[in-house]
């Protein structure tokens, strides 16, 4: 049998009085492209937070890697996570390269009697990680934009190095925060595109939440639909069907409206 990467189970979010999300539960099978999709005020973002650790639970348990998240240790690298709104000071002078470097992190140094390898293990670590920086830029068609400082970058580039941010060091699972938030529909499409090839090259498992039913439909392998509990849960075929659709949106609602 396989384990999930991502196991919630009875989650229940209060934000002071207000209840955002209630017995949540709900398991990520590893390799897979999971969507949360849901009207504005579900409990989307919030949900992505608790998994993340970054909101307190009220009640419920969540396990990434067969491991409670308080727990994750060591394993905290290889989650991945790119969010909605990326904000940071602009007039910062970092550059893309040097952002993407990042996400690799210390590898430590050598101490006591074995201080003189330091020189050639701290080379060599910069070497590789020099490596692996061009190689994630490149696979993310952002490799022109490596001396580029991050704060003139438009918003589709800024998507494509925080992604390769993601790349440069080995992830299992991705969580992404309406990550095509402020990409025109081509822009997006393209992305989309660009992260099931890399899910499949690197055996990713992506937890996103979308507005875009359109693209959640032909892209995605599991859709939860949340309006602060899970509505229905399943393949897109099924889970976006008219009548789920209604029950998550309520009346009046675009299926194809594309919000960019």
């Amino acid at each position: 049998m396989t384990l999930p990467i991502l196991k919630v189970e009875g989650l229940t979010i209060y934000q002071g009085s207000y209840l955002a999300v209630r017995d949540v539960s709900f398991e990520l099978i590893p390799g897979t492209d999971t969507a949360i999709v849901g009207p504005n005020g579900a409990g989307k973002s919030t949900l992505v937070k608790a998994i993340l650790d970054l909101v307190p639970r009220s009640a419920g348990t969540i396990e990434i890697f067969g491991r409670p998240i308080s727990r994750l240790g060591n394993l905290r690298h290889l989650l991945g996570y790119m969010p909605q709104n990326f904000i940071f000071d602009r007039s910062f002078p970092i550059s893309v390269s040097e952002l993407v470097g990042l996400g690799i992190g210390d590898r430590g140094q050598v101490t006591g009697r074995n201080k003189h390898l330091f020189f050639s293990k701290f080379w060599q670590s910069k070497q590789e990680k020099s490596a692996a920086v061009t190689a994630a830029l490149q696979r993310t068609d952002a490799y022109h934009l490596r001396n580029q400082v991050i704060g003139t970058l438009s918003g589709g580039q800024l998507k494509r190095v925080l992604l390769a941010y993601c790349l440069v060091t080995p992830r299992k699972l991705l969580v992404l925060d309406e990550a095509f938030a402020g990409v025109d529909m081509q822009g997006a499409a393209d992305f989309y595109a660009l992260l099931n090839e890399l899910k499949q090259e690197e055996n990713w498992t992506v937890l996103q939440v979308s507005h875009d039913i359109d693209m959640v439909n032909r892209h995605c392998d599991r859709v939860i639909c949340l309006n602060q509990t899970v509505v229905c849960t399943g393949h897109p075929e099924t889970a976006l069907s008219p009548q789920n659709i209604l029950a998550t949106y309520g009346p009046g609602f675009n299926r194809y409206q594309h919000h960019h």
